[in-house]
């Protein structure tokens, strides 16, 4: 890929562009806030460590919106850092303003590039991207059930004590309190959960990923999680910018999937060169659709909110 923007240099910004250059994803990353000076300086400390770490991209950094110019892939995480006590979707009004303001940028200056919003809440904005962008809805997504995926996979590996890299998780839903975990599609070397966990464990795992950006936060005090949510977000750019279609949770718009219409949740996609190439619907049981259009109605409740 030619060129990738990532709006927002904050800590997620900043820890998703060293990763994104480490891999050599594209030819040149652009890093973009409104702070004058820091993009400039969060891009020339990564691009400091292109001879220890073997990589060629051309990391620069710059304040105006036009910096997007040329994009094919456009990262958003720009957004206020949260604090204990606030909720993903506190001051959704000022960060709606703040994300038209950013997609009208891109579809002036990047018109043709796929938009991978992380910004909070990544459901109702993903959706507003939609449709302030006129953009085909493959070429907006959201990223969240792989990072609540990641956590999930990870409060396995330190129950069970066994290998972090054998556990394949799901979470589907909405990212926060609604987020559906699908205990009955996460395995371990292929075998389910349910067969080497006990339903209390099982239990308190699902818990524990419901807050697992509020346990980060109230840990570290002074900011939420950045370095996995970075990792995630550069999971998917591999996946899109390779092609190699790999099934991912993914915010995605829904228009019949599920039985739903005009939302963006989470649920598995293929993630290829042109976003998302498809959405797989699976076989939900009674229990799963309950949660799943339990989510659906939060989510809802926030889009319909901007309106």
């Amino acid at each position: 890929m030619k060129k990738i923007s990532i709006i927002g240099a904050g800590r997620v910004g900043e820890s998703t562009a060293q990763l994104i250059a480490e891999q050599d994803l594209c030819k040149e990353l652009m890093l973009i806030d409104i702070r004058e000076g820091i993009p400039q300086g969060v891009a020339l400390d990564i691009q400091e460590t292109a001879p220890l770490l073997g990589f060629d991209t051309r990391v620069n950094g710059c304040h105006q919106a036009d910096g997007v110019k040329g994009s094919d892939l456009v990262i958003i995480t720009a957004g206020l850092s949260r604090k204990e006590g606030m909720s993903r979707t506190d001051g959704l009004q000022a960060k709606i303003r703040n994300i038209d303001d950013i997609v009208q940028s891109i579809v002036k200056s990047a018109p043709d590039s796929i938009v991978l919003m992380v910004s909070n809440p990544v459901d109702a904005l993903t959706y507003e991207a939609f449709i302030r962008s006129g953009f085909d809805r493959h070429r907006i997504l959201g990223q969240a059930g792989v990072l609540d995926s990641t956590r999930m996979a990870s409060y396995i590996a330190m129950e069970s004590g066994l290998s972090a890299k054998d556990i394949d998780a799901m979470v589907l839903g909405g990212h926060g309190d609604s987020m559906v975990p699908m205990i009955r599609f996460t395995t371990i070397s292929g075998i389910g959960i349910e067969h080497l966990l006990d339903a209390g464990a099982i239990e308190d795992i699902v818990e524990r990923i419901r807050n697992g950006g509020d346990e980060v936060l109230s840990l570290r005090k002074t900011s939420s999680a950045y370095d996995a949510p970075a990792a995630a977000i550069t999971k998917m750019v591999d996946s899109i910018v390779h092609g190699r279609k790999r099934i991912m949770p993914a915010v995605a718009i829904l228009q019949g999937e599920y039985g739903l219409h005009d939302i963006a949740m989470g649920v598995p996609c293929v993630l290829g060169d042109r976003g998302v190439e498809s959405i797989i619907e699976l076989p939900l049981n009674a229990a799963e659709k309950k949660m799943f259009d339990e989510s659906a109605v939060a989510i809802r409740k926030d889009i319909d909110s901007l309106k």
